[in-house]
């Protein structure tokens, strides 16, 4: 599957303008992932671009992303992209024991974190965003409070990098497309 067919399987299931600009995110971070790691970039944002696309239909921990599964098969997905996809949420139980899966993991909660950041920022932009912004706001509790601050922990530790790191990668991935994503 190319870009092209991802991005309307992603439409097709997708119809909020904050999920689909989500996917967007994190496809331009599993790309910068998969260039930091001499991955293939292709491969690697199919990923970030599907990972949710049937949350809208399957919006429960026992439905997503597990029930759309079967239509990335049917749509030609590669099974190491859906194993990734089945991998990005604790929930599922799925192994991630690839590169792949674990950059997937270590950037979704990333994101929407960021975003969140940014939209808080006076500019909203997410070139603004800083790591120790994000830490900062990480202690806030209340702020964004359905992003799970372990599960971004957790993924910085899974993929061994320091988290302002990760979170400065993330925020420079996201800065390249601020235009799609509305920051």
């Amino acid at each position: 599957m190319d870009r092209s067919a991802a991005l309307e399987l992603l439409h097709e299931y997708t119809q909020s303008g904050a999920l689909r600009a989500h996917a967007l995110g994190v496809e331009a971070a599993m790309r910068a992932m998969a260039r930091a790691s001499g991955e293939d970039e292709d491969r690697w944002g199919l990923a970030g671009l599907l990972h949710d696309f049937d949350y809208e239909m399957h919006p429960t921990p026992e439905e997503h992303p597990l029930q759309g599964a079967p239509i990335l098969r049917e749509r030609g997905v590669p099974e190491a992209v859906i194993q990734a996809i089945l991998g990005h949420g604790n929930h599922t139980g799925v192994p991630r024991d690839t590169p792949m899966a674990r950059a997937l993991f270590g950037v979704d909660e990333l994101v929407g974190f960021i975003t969140a950041v940014a939209l808080v920022r006076p500019s909203r932009k997410v070139r603004d965003v800083t790591a120790a912004s994000v830490r900062k706001k990480m202690k806030d509790k209340a702020f964004a409070r359905s992003v799970s601050r372990a599960d971004i922990l957790q993924g910085a530790e899974e993929l061994g990098v320091e988290l302002d790191r990760h979170v400065e990668l993330v925020v420079d991935a996201m800065a390249g497309v601020a235009d799609q994503l509305g920051l």
